[in-house]
């Protein structure tokens, strides 16, 4: 007989009550969580309806013609500015170009550029890249894309970018002009993927002496390290040269892994903790393949966040000398959460710690201004130039682990040595003239006429034993100094040391045109005071004293 449905519904009931609470229960609960016990959705609800009205009157009485976005973005802005001054707000139009450089890679055809007397030259062709394939040469000047001229109207590097860049597979057509030869070509060249390297260098200084500087890290930078790293053992390294001077930072994972690569045993790199994110702690846990030998890691006012991670897991278990100038000071992690229009909320979430438990992140609570402002005041100072300034009373002692030195926290990581900047190079003016457009300029038209014979060097060695920069290069830099530079031209040509210095710059730019930041750093460490200072120290009993605790 069929069971009577009046009593199968009573019999539910119950049970279906009971269900609902329970669910109503763990959803409140978890909203709560959610919110943090602060807002209620209907609040958030109510705010964001607030804002979103606010900006619709604004669009439909204001007395000028505005931006929804723009005032989102101003709103957004202004909310972070009550916070860090490193939780950032990315616009979706910047997504990409944020994400190629943290991810290595982009698509192009594989060459660097510069805007010389309004004409588009390129300065470098990625090896084995989509450009060298298609025979694309250092020296070129590109004269139309397509079917549009970039030659002699005004054009912007970004505007190129956008004409060069496309699809993966995808064709482009460029008109050249070879100066050297005397002859314009037509190309087609297929984009393809471009890695964007964060190692910018890797070679032999000496016989027992290699160097790696790192620009950034990415998601490749561990992979690049590693490639460099058995290339130079393979080439009799005994001792290391780590450049992180002007390294902003990156992934962490990246850092660490390069860490456990130097530091041996199951040793503490560095732990992350914030208000509402649990103790992480990141260990070197794999055999490393340079755990032993001297090593020097080279930072300066630039090397932030993950390579003052590195540095200062380097420092605190006195695997290594760190010399050069103290780091920028960011021991913040931001999480990166994506939002539906494309853009995304960079967050800081956590503090960082090195293993002796000190944290790096300077002091932002006078404002963002004055918290950018940090390299002015430390020039002006004198930290920079001469010994560091940074007040003990503004710091923390800590020690390292094993021989028990004193390292500080709470302004960056203060170097074992400091070689500060050489003060006479700014004075006389060669600092200036180092850093001008005429000097690019100069060089970039000397290559371009001598295209054919600067591109027959096959290797930086070849190169750096064969060509010399002439007095007739000299002269012509000279001259095109004169006019904006009067006073630098005649301070600079009186000194000896800084047309030297002037000379190896020159020298130094041309070979990165043919070698790429490899050839660059080659010729440009020569007299870099830094790596000097480093060459000395690792080749010394200067070593064993510092990190044996006896040097300060």
């Amino acid at each position: 007989m069929p069971a009577d449905p009046s009593k199968r519904s009573s019999i539910w009931t119950p049970l279906l009550f009971f269900i609902v609470l329970v669910l109503g229960v763990l959803i409140g609960f978890q909203l709560n969580k959610y919110m943090g016990n602060k807002r209620s959705i209907g609040t958030v609800i109510e705010r964001n309806d607030r804002l979103e009205e606010i900006i619709d009157i604004i669009g439909a009485k204001y007395v000028d013609s505005v931006s929804a976005d723009s005032l989102y973005e101003d709103a957004v802005s202004g909310i972070l500015k009550h916070l860090d001054p490193h939780s950032i707000y990315i616009p979706a139009r910047e997504m990409a170009a944020v994400t190629e450089d943290l991810e290595g890679n982009f698509k192009g055809i594989g060459v660097e550029f510069y805007i010389l007397n309004d004409t588009i030259m390129i300065t470098s062709v990625v090896k084995n890249g989509p450009s060298a394939d298609a025979g694309v040469l250092t020296g070129d000047k590109i004269i139309r894309v397509n079917d549009s001229l970039v030659a002699g109207n005004g054009i912007t590097s970004d505007k190129i970018v956008s004409q060069l860049k496309g699809g993966e597979g995808t064709a482009v057509h460029l008109h050249l002009l070879r100066t050297s030869e005397n002859k314009l070509l037509d190309l087609s060249v297929k984009r393809g993927v471009i890695p964007l390297y964060s190692v910018d260098a890797a070679y032999m200084i000496d016989t027992a002496t290699g160097y790696i500087r790192i620009n950034r890290f990415s998601a490749t930078t561990y992979r690049e390290f590693s490639h460099a790293l058995d290339n130079l053992q393979g080439k009799g390294m005994k001792q290391m040269i780590l450049d992180l001077r002007q390294n902003p930072g990156g992934y962490l994972d990246a850092a660490t892994a390069i860490a456990d690569e130097l530091i041996g045993g199951n040793k503490l790199l560095v732990y992350t903790q914030g208000r509402a994110s649990a103790k992480e702690e990141y260990l070197a846990e794999q055999k490393g393949r340079f755990e032993k030998g001297r090593l020097a890691v080279l930072v300066d006012e630039g090397s932030a966040s993950a390579s003052e991670i590195l540095s200062g897991a380097i420092q605190d278990w006195d695997r290594g000398v760190v010399i050069g100038r103290r780091t920028f000071g960011k021991g913040l992690v931001q999480e990166q959460f994506e939002l539906d229009d494309g853009s995304a909320l960079r967050l800081t979430i956590a503090r960082y710690y090195t293993p002796s438990g000190r944290s790096i992140q300077r002091p932002y609570n006078k404002g963002k201004d004055a918290y950018e402002d940090d390299f002015i005041n430390r020039f002006r100072n004198g930290s920079l130039t001469g010994q560091d300034t940074l007040s003990t009373a503004d710091t923390m002692k800590y020690y390292t682990e094993q021989k028990h030195r004193v390292v500080y926290g709470g302004g960056g990581i203060k170097p074992d040595v400091n070689v500060p900047y050489e003060l006479a190079f700014i004075t006389d003016g060669l600092y200036e003239i180092l850093g001008s457009a005429t000097l690019l300029n100069t060089a970039y038209e000397y290559f371009s006429q001598h295209s054919r014979e600067m591109n027959q060097y096959g290797n930086f060695t070849r190169f750096d034993n064969a060509f010399q920069v002439t007095p007739e290069l000299m002269q012509r830099l000279k001259s095109n100094l004169a006019k904006d530079y009067p006073a630098q031209v005649k301070n600079v040509w009186s000194n000896p040391r800084a047309i030297a210095s002037l000379s190896n710059r020159l020298k130094a730019v041309l070979s990165r045109m043919l070698f790429r930041t490899n050839g660059y750093y080659q010729q440009i460490n020569k007299e870099d005071q830094v790596v000097q200072r480093a060459l000395h120290i690792l080749g010394s009993e200067e070593y064993s004293t510092i990190v044996n605790g006896q040097g300060r």
